[in-house]
């Protein structure tokens, strides 16, 4: 498949370099698409869709009138990370958990990083994340953050940038895991002649960190989900299915004793840790939100009393705010003594007037955030919005500043994409690695990478349209 015709914009392209020079670990990728007409990478992304419809691959959009079911698009053209480059991501991922970790702990017990001013005590505590039932508290083995998906982002300078980091419940890593064993099929070959590193193991590991938490030898594990109407279903049974332990949901679940129990088909069995899938609020209605259907009943007493894990353990979520997020670096600094490894985006927090009065005067060139959305809405990208939508958010961030964050617009990375009718064209990538916290801190050698599909989009979520591809670390 010819390249020539292919563009590099002001941004960082993966595969080429700003003169159109392949870069060394896309060469024999490169080599490939020489001998492959046109047609067979038609052909091979038509097998690719048509695999993830048969594997059940599909996702949940709650805000389309067309239908909820969707496969997440996978783009064939793998994005290639080299053996040093990950190394210095993996370094720097495990040293923001670590950290990160220390900061649940400590504002749930001492609060010491509040009373040094290292981060507004109304921030924190003011969070609709911040759970008092969690003060005083110590999860098993003294960790909060078992499941990250920290989302990066690399700017045309050739350097990554954390964007966010996702302690709640991250998603995304089934699609990941099905999607190299779709993308290696399309290139047996290549991939042993690179040396890949494998993904496949995920789900051992996970489970063995599940294992761990618990304070039992051969503890019960089960993964909790809100239901088939959820958006990330697919993921949660695909987990449970891999890891060979039960679904549940909450009608499966009782609590006896400051016991939880699954109902199966020989009676009640006790359930020792649970990978919950559902938010803070929704797991028990008798502690959190009293309406939750989805939850049960009095988990959270039996939590505290030390008789059920769970991961990530609740109350996770107020370090996992976009205004939180601006202060990563120096609780890096006050936690651990050391200088982050990897940059946050510089970040206007409009809680702060001088900040506040910048984004309100320069809205047209920044992307402003609402501090608690996800999933690409309550964001607002200011060059590619309108007066109106400039107005309006102006409005919102003078109604409620705290609400409100503000980042330069990035010039995202690109990845050759192959488009339906201009062949390979470079479209828009984030990367999102997934880290495990159990008896060590892990760093799964592979990522979902998310493409904007659209010419020139930055917004690469999959329920405002974006897809994927696979993430190939070398070994070496």
């Amino acid at each position: 498949m010819d390249t020539k015709n292919y563009h590099v914009g002001d941004n960082f392209d993966e595969m080429f370099t700003k003169e159109g020079q392949v870069r060394p670990h896309y060469a024999d990728f490169l080599k490939l698409l020489g001998k492959t007409s046109a047609k067979r990478m038609s052909h091979l992304q038509h097998s690719a869709n048509k695999t993830q419809v048969a594997m059940g691959m599909t996702f949940n959009v709650y805000h389309d009138n067309q239908g909820i079911e969707k496969i997440l698009h996978l783009d064939i053209v793998p994005r290639i990370i080299p053996n040093a480059e990950w190394k210095k991501l993996e370094a720097g991922l495990k040293q923001r958990i670590y950290a990160l970790n220390l900061f649940i702990q400590d504002i749930y017990n001492d609060q010491k990083a509040l009373k040094d001013k290292i981060v507004p005590v109304d921030l924190v505590l003011g969070s609709k994340d911040f759970l008092k039932p969690c003060i005083g508290m110590t999860p098993p083995k003294g960790i909060w953050c078992h499941i990250t998906g920290t989302d990066l982002v690399r700017n045309n300078d050739g350097n990554y940038y954390i964007l966010e980091d996702n302690l709640r419940c991250p998603s995304g890593v089934s699609y990941m895991l099905e999607s190299r064993e779709i993308i290696k099929r399309a290139y047996p070959d290549l991939f042993n002649q690179l040396g890949v590193m494998p993904v496949s193991d995920y789900p051992v590991k996970l489970l063995k960190m599940l294992q761990y938490i618990s304070n039992k030898e051969k503890p019960v594990v089960g993964v909790l989900t809100p239901g088939i109407y959820n958006s990330a279903y697919f993921e949660h049974s695909y987990l449970a299915l891999q890891m060979g332990v039960e679904l549940v949901s909450g009608v499966d679940l009782l609590v006896k004793d400051k016991k939880v129990y699954m109902q199966t088909t020989k009676g009640l069995e006790q359930i020792d840790v649970l990978y919950r899938r559902i938010d803070d609020t929704f797991l028990d209605p008798l502690t959190f939100n009293p309406i939750s259907m989805l939850g049960v009943p009095g988990i959270f007493q039996a939590y505290k009393a030390g008789n059920i894990a769970i991961a990530n353990a609740p109350g996770t979520g107020v370090a996992d705010d976009k205004a939180v997020y601006a202060y990563v670096p120096r609780l890096i600094k006050y936690y651990l003594g050391e200088d982050p490894i990897l940059e946050n985006v510089p970040t206007y927090l409009c809680r702060e007037e001088k900040d506040r009065q910048y984004v309100l005067d320069h809205i047209e060139d920044l992307v402003v955030k609402e501090t608690n959305a996800a999933g690409g809405y309550g964001m607002l990208i200011g060059p590619k919005s309108t007066k109106e939508e400039h107005a309006k958010f102006r409005n919102l961030i003078k109604s409620n500043p705290t609400n409100y964050i503000a980042q330069p617009t990035l010039s995202l990375s690109t990845v050759p994409t192959l488009t339906e009718n201009e062949g390979l064209q470079g479209r828009h990538v984030d990367l999102r690695p997934y880290i495990l916290y159990g008896e060590d801190i892990e760093v799964i050698p592979g990522a979902l990478t998310r493409v904007a599909l659209k010419k020139g989009s930055l917004v690469v979520n999959s329920s405002q349209g974006g897809g994927s591809k696979d993430t190939w670390v070398l070994y070496g």
